[in-house]
């Protein structure tokens, strides 16, 4: 059965378009996805994400388990923070990449993408269950709508609707909080590369109240709703993975360029089959490609080099901001030096494009355009 956000009837007023995504019925855009896009990038949005996931971990070896489970050393990240990383199997590929927070002494909210809820809390339950290791873990997805406020005027929008200082909670910060007359928890985060919060809001009929108070406080700013559409050209302009993308047939940090993100110094599982990866270093790694020619790539397209196969496109789509075909892809290790030129295959017909550096867009673009 299709699963909808408790604010699906908020989004059917506003004039949303819905897909299906990860067994939710969710807004794929109100007016235009370019439309969308740009706002974000210029001034605000707002996104329900509440096909996302929650679960509790909670208890004294809350924070053991998530050592265990996931690629970041947990005892690093203090109470009020919020850590990036990856849980992965023995073989050091990669279940899912998701953001815990560290909300109070042995009380931690892991966020799960959408559809992995379930797949995250057995596996978690099973692995401390082998480790002997008292911890509660609750898969409370469907208790929670969470919200993203997204862009420049994010902040500006928000601090009209709490009395809590905004600029005090940092990069990766969170804490409970009242805003719009509702107790959440908010992080500094986002997957747009902007300026953003993220509110989990609970219990859901919450959620109604608050989505229309942000709407209202960001008027001044001509916040718009925003759709799976414009988040998922936002988060490519920036190079950010989509999960069932990236690590499709089974990838690792390594693979992923999410090295940065591994703490070695500390036994996690599917460490030793990293180790042995990073050694041998001769594997596919995600490379970014700028097109030089008329084309879209999407996901599936063939990466050539005089003709011969050299890797395959894992995300493409036209840049709304830049104007041309941008894209990610495993590439051989060979062929992916910044400079290099590469062709992409679309629709049978090779389209040159440039191996650069991310982001295909900087924090500057908004600025100057």
């Amino acid at each position: 059965m299709v699963l909808k956000s408790p604010l699906y009837k908020v989004h059917e007023e506003l004039g949303a378009r819905f897909t299906e995504f990860a067994g939710f019925e969710m807004p794929i855009q109100f007016s235009s996805i370019k439309d969308e896009h740009i706002a974000v990038r210029k001034s605000v949005g707002l996104f329900d994400v509440s096909h996302m996931s929650n679960v509790w971990i909670i208890g004294k070896y809350a924070e053991k388990l998530i050592s265990l489970t996931t690629v970041e050393e947990a005892s690093k990240i203090d109470v009020g923070k919020s850590q990036y990383t990856e849980i992965l199997r023995e073989n050091g590929t990669v279940i899912d990449d998701t953001i815990f927070m560290h909300l109070k002494k042995g009380k931690y909210m892991i966020i799960p993408n959408a559809g992995m809820n379930e797949i995250i809390t057995n596996w978690l339950k099973d692995k401390a269950e082998e480790h002997n290791l008292d911890v509660k873990i609750e898969d409370v997805s469907r208790e929670y709508v969470i919200l993203a406020v997204q862009g420049p005027k994010s902040r500006d929008t928000l601090q009209k609707l709490t009395d809590t200082d905004l600029k005090s909670i940092g990069f990766f910060a969170c804490q409970y909080i009242d805003i719009a007359g509702a107790n959440c928890i908010i992080s500094h985060t986002g997957y747009t590369g902007e300026l953003g919060f993220e509110l989990q809001i609970t219990p859901s009929e919450k959620a109604k109240d608050v989505f229309y108070k942000i709407m209202e406080a960001g008027k001044e700013f001509d916040i718009k709703p925003i759709g799976l559409g414009a988040r998922d050209t936002l988060r490519l302009e920036k190079c950010f993975i989509l999960a069932g993308n990236e690590f499709e047939g089974g990838r690792t940090p390594l693979e992923a360029t999410l090295g940065w993100t591994v703490n070695w110094d500390h036994d996690f599982i599917g460490k030793d089959a990293l180790l042995k990866q990073k050694e041998k270093g001769d594997f596919e790694r995600l490379t970014k490609l700028k097109c030089m020619g008329k084309g879209i790539p999407r996901h599936g397209c063939e990466i050539q080099k005089d003709g011969k196969t050299v890797g395959k496109v894992t995300s493409g789509t036209l840049s709304p901001c830049l104007g041309i075909g941008i894209a990610m892809a495993y590439v051989h290790p060979d062929y992916r030096k910044v400079g290099d030129k590469l062709d992409i295959l679309i629709r049978g017909k090779p389209i040159e494009a440039e191996v650069v550096k991310p982001p295909f867009v900087d924090k500057e673009w908004a600025q100057s355009n």
